[in-house]
């Protein structure tokens, strides 16, 4: 809640409470939509739903708009479905549309079967849009101009239908049937003589929105070709509707909301955060929780099948922490580059191999630079001598200094050198793979969240490093 709401909200709780009811409207009236919107979320149900009764209908819709979902069907239930109806209409299509999504079943069914005939053809037009769908997020208030008008023409009728309108900064160009032609700016119009035709302003390039398109795709478009509204057409190029930069904005901070939720492996809320229930969020965690663990233990069967190579050479054992983290993080890193890459289109399916080749470039010399950390490292305990182990003898109590390890530190040290550099490059190309596969099987590539990711390079981070140690040491340390 923004500072000049919370400051304000005591005060409208007053007024509602004397009923004074015309410094109430007027108040309300001075305020932006979401500073009242914030003010009747903070406040008690049945005061917010006295108070919104004093917004002129137009604002109530614009307010509305503004309100989490859980608010407004909790001031539908206090308005009742008659006011509530109301206020729906004044609601854009869009909105309106998104709110109904929203609602009990029960509940939207009574509101759309209150909505005059007109608003609840708009209505349920849009509702038969697949979910999450461009359909569902356009709205069918926009200016269309045929090719035929003059620029006087155009002003005048402009100015009778452009009030309703989204916004007029863009004009679409529509022929006999309907379909899209072209889109022109205003600007255009405005400076142009009155008597210039609007084919003459034309010049047949634009961009639009296909109805059934995924709503991803229209944030994409938006930012490539940065509008402040993209036409929506059907499969014959009938323009249905348009999308705008608010409604993109909406979804983009969606879609980035769940991809950083599936990036830290918890499937994504349905609900802000602060108002999710605790079952709600042990429900949305525990799944992938559940998985990771079970892929854990694959890692200690893979180390019970190493047991003997251990109890040769248990500093071994010592390392294990640190290798797997390494093919971990790695892996991490290259999936959170790509899954970001892809949805922001920088990357598509097809460039999976030039990403590929790119990688192994990449992890080549990561790996080569933490294995040389690694190498330096255990040379410098070697050189100081404290690989030397000590134990004492249980019959005569003397001290057993045991050099093995120290007369061999060099082989070790290049073992876990080698090491690294396999699980580096592994964690790497499984990390910046996975995501492509996810995406070809038409899966989200997040759910190839980062814990994930080292989850699976820690069993392969095993197997690689043991059999590097084996192959290194065997006849000197193993």
């Amino acid at each position: 809640m923004n500072p000049t709401a919370q400051l304000l909200a005591p005060e409208i709780v007053e007024l509602v409470s004397e009923g004074r009811w015309s410094e109430l409207r007027d108040i309300l009236h001075e305020l932006p939509f979401a500073d009242v919107a914030d003010i009747l979320a903070d406040i008690e149900p049945e005061q917010a739903a006295l108070a919104f009764r004093f917004l002129p209908r137009d604002d109530a819709g614009e307010v509305f708009s503004y309100l989490e979902p859980e608010k407004q069907e909790e001031l539908i239930r206090e308005l009742g479905n008659e006011a509530a109806a109301r206020v729906v209409e004044g609601m854009s299509a869009d909105d309106r549309a998104r709110l109904l999504d929203e609602l009990p079943g029960p509940v939207a069914s009574r509101i759309v079967a209150s909505l005059s005939p007109e608003e609840r053809s708009v209505t349920q037009a849009i509702l038969g849009y697949p979910p999450r769908s461009v359909g569902r997020l356009m709205t069918p208030d926009y200016i269309r101009v045929r090719t035929e008008w003059t620029c006087a023409v155009t002003l005048e009728h402009i100015r009778r239908f452009g009030k309703d309108a989204e916004t007029i900064n863009v004009l679409y160009v529509v022929d006999d049937q309907g379909k899209l032609v072209d889109d022109i700016h205003l600007r255009k119009v405005l400076l142009s003589e009155p008597q210039t035709r609007i084919e003459e302003l034309m010049n047949g390039t634009y961009y639009a929105l296909r109805a059934d398109q995924p709503q991803e795709e229209a944030v994409q478009m938006m930012s490539r070709y940065d509008r402040t509204a993209l036409p929506v057409v059907d499969s014959f190029n009938v323009l249905v509707g348009i999308v705008t930069a608010d409604d993109v904005a909406d979804v983009a901070q969606a879609e980035a909301t769940e991809d950083i939720q599936k990036l830290g492996g918890v499937g994504a809320l349905d609900e802000p955060f602060d108002d999710a229930s605790v079952f709600s969020l042990v429900r949305k965690r525990a799944p992938w929780l559940a998985l990771l663990f079970m892929s854990e233990l694959l890692t200690s069967n893979t180390l019970v099948h190493f047991q003997s190579e251990i109890e040769r050479l248990a500093v071994l054992a010592a390392f294990v922490p640190a290798i797997i983290s390494s093919g971990g993080n790695s892996g991490s890193q290259a999936s959170t580059l790509v899954i970001r890459a892809l949805a922001v289109g920088e990357i598509k399916l097809r460039d999976w191999w030039r990403v590929l080749r790119r990688e192994i470039l990449i992890a080549g010399i990561l790996g080569i630079l933490i294995a040389a950390l690694g190498f330096v490292r255990i040379t410098i305990w070697g050189s100081l001598g404290w690989w030397s182990s000590r134990s004492t003898d249980p019959v005569t109590g003397e001290t057993i200094v045991n050099n093995h390890v120290q007369d061999h530190y060099i082989m070790l040290a290049t073992a876990i050198a080698a090491s690294l550099v396999g699980v580096v490059i592994w964690g790497s190309l499984m990390g910046s793979m996975l995501p492509f596969i996810l995406k070809r099987l038409g899966l989200d590539p997040a759910a190839s969240s980062t814990p994930f990711v080292a989850t699976l390079v820690d069993v392969t981070g095993i197997l690689i490093y043991f059999s590097c140690a084996i192959f290194i040491l065997r006849g000197t340390l193993l």
